[in-house]
Parts: C-alpha cells; structure tokens; sequence
C-alpha cells in the first residue's frame, strides 16, 4: 500500500515556474515507477510525466516537453515535477501516481494522490 500526498500548487503568472512535491508513505516506494496527470475542468485527465523506479528513464507529453521535468529521490520518497515557462494552457489539478510498470495510462496506476491546483494568470 502506498499513500501519495502532493503540495506546491499555486497561483502564478505566465512565464513563472512551480515545483510539484509528492510524498510517498511506506517502505515500497522505490519499487514503484511514476507519474505525473492533470486534469483541467471539463477536460478529461491527461498524462504529463513519467520517471521509472530508478529515474533512469523519463518521459513526458508533447506539451510540456523542454519546460517541465521530473526527478525522483526514493531515499525521501519523493517525486518533484519542476514546471518552467508556465502558460494558462496549464491550468489545471495536478496528480501524482504510482504504478508497478511503466505506462503513460492513466488506468494502469494502482494509486493517486489527492491533487494540487496549479493556476497559471495571463
């Protein structure tokens, strides 16, 4: 079992950056690759970000490729997305995920945290 709080949303303005924590409880983490989703309103929630268990590989969505970047230090139990040249478009609730293999689906992650808002002001 693992439990994933994420923090440092906020409101920021265009250009600006934000650094995503999330906060794995339980012994396990390390085992687990990760992810990062986002859900906008109305929209349906959407892959971002992935690293595997080692952080050797890392993947992210077209859309936020050269401006956003994932790290993880198991040895915190922490995954980080770092968020550079914000733009409105990135708007949105922000999830961590867990999963035991490496996906960008969304239904392959056996857990999630509770989310953090990110704001981006034009």
């Amino acid at each position: 079992q693992v439990q994933l709080v994420e923090s440092g949303g906020g409101l920021v303005q265009a250009g600006g950056s934000l650094r995503l924590s999330c906060v794995a409880s339980g012994r396990t983490f390390s085992r687990y690759n990760m992810g990062w989703f986002r859900q906008a309103p109305g929209k349906e929630r959407a892959f971002v970000a992935a690293i595997t268990w080692s952080g050797v590989r890392r993947d992210y969505a077209d859309s936020v490729k050269g401006r956003f970047t994932i790290s993880r230090d198991n040895a915190k139990n922490a995954v980080y997305l770092r968020m550079n040249s914000l733009k409105p478009e990135d708007t949105a609730v922000y999830y961590c995920a867990a999963s035991e293999g490496y996906t960008y689906r969304s239904d392959s992650y056996d857990y999630w945290g509770q989310g953090t808002q990110v704001t981006v002001s034009s």
